[in-house]
């Protein structure tokens, strides 16, 4: 300010401009700050994680094989209060499953929170958090799915998270995204080679991941917990839909100024996808290859993410770079 001040006070003819100098380098420093995603600390043996949720219940006595890995890694396991709970599909009221995840924020010996399972119910409590000691004490915030709620907002405020296998697919994940989950909270190298596919747009990017659940991207557009897409890279993934519903969702990612401002796109798996008597006429690959094709950025399909036994780790707002190749595709998150 004093600087300015200066400038201001300057009879010099350049003084305008050197002022003009100055603001545009406050700018571009206050803009360049604003991408700079904070990472939670990495885990260390003797951690605590976290294991509640924040949507559909879980009642079933099933969270043994996920603490018996987590004591492999050297972590210790809290049950949060809303493991057992019963209200119709959730676990709990929202007033409830807000107060366990509040709790688990406000801990400062919780080092990460690891939602139990999907489904749907997260939104309804996200307005009932109050973030002010998570801001102080960042933790990771693990799951994918409906969980994708969180990794949006969290992204806005400026905070890392991961999207990854959750306690109750466990027992069905498959070594790799077993391992890639614990390289992700330990802090290892993460770098993952795919197989090409003939649907993929060759080209390279780098840019900061956002993204996860399609259906839950798209609930939440117009929303405080919306995604900005300019200069990203998105990852999408989804389950059990209508293919015309997933023709309408990335119409209105679209329509939204979103696809056209991103670097580059990674697909993940598009599972059980529902048709109507009528079929629409695509699958949900060629539905996003349809709605994409006229940008010109790189596009990895079938990566190996969202509602299958293979889904990879993906640290949420990490800077990541994207190759494709007619050889296949790299996909490697920056230290």
């Amino acid at each position: 300010m004093m600087i300015m001040k200066n400038l201001l006070n300057s009879k010099k003819p350049n003084t305008l401009f050197q002022l003009a100098f100055l603001i545009f380098a406050l700018q571009s420093f206050n803009c360049q700050s604003q991408q700079n995603m904070i990472t939670p600390p990495y885990l260390q043996k003797g951690d605590t994680v976290a294991l509640l949720a924040t949507a559909r219940k879980n009642i079933d006595d099933n969270l043994k094989p996920t603490i018996d890995l987590l004591h492999s890694w050297g972590l210790e396991a809290v049950i949060g209060s809303t493991i057992g709970l019963d209200y119709n599909q959730l676990a709990g009221t929202d007033e409830q499953r807000a107060a366990d995840f509040q709790k688990q924020m406000d801990n400062p010996n919780i080092k990460a929170i690891w939602c139990v399972r999907g489904g749907y119910g997260t939104v309804r409590m996200l307005d009932l958090l109050d973030f002010t000691k998570f801001k102080q004490h960042p933790k990771w915030v693990i799951g994918f799915s409906d969980v994708t709620v969180l990794h949006n907002h969290l992204n806005t405020m400026g905070y890392k998270s991961i999207h990854g296998i959750m306690p109750v697919t466990v027992p069905r994940a498959t070594p790799d995204a077993v391992s890639s989950l614990k390289a992700a909270l330990f802090n290892e190298p993460i770098s993952y080679s795919i197989s090409p596919s003939p649907m993929n747009r060759l080209g390279s990017a780098t840019g900061e991941l956002v993204g996860g659940n399609l259906s839950i991207l798209y609930s939440l557009l117009g929303s405080p917990s919306a995604i900005d897409c300019k200069d990203k890279i998105l990852f999408i993934e989804d389950l059990d839909e209508y293919l015309y519903h997933i023709d309408r969702m990335m119409m209105n990612l679209r329509r939204n100024g979103c696809i056209e401002n991103l670097k580059g796109i990674i697909i993940g798996g598009m599972t059980s996808m529902k048709d109507n008597e009528v079929p629409w006429g695509k699958n949900a690959l060629e539905i996003i290859d349809d709605v994409t094709k006229k940008y010109n950025i790189p596009v990895i399909f079938n990566f190996p993410a969202g509602h299958i036994r293979d889904n990879r780790a993906l640290i949420m707002g990490n800077t990541v770079s994207i190759e494709v190749t007619a050889s296949g595709s790299t996909v490697t998150f920056k230290k």
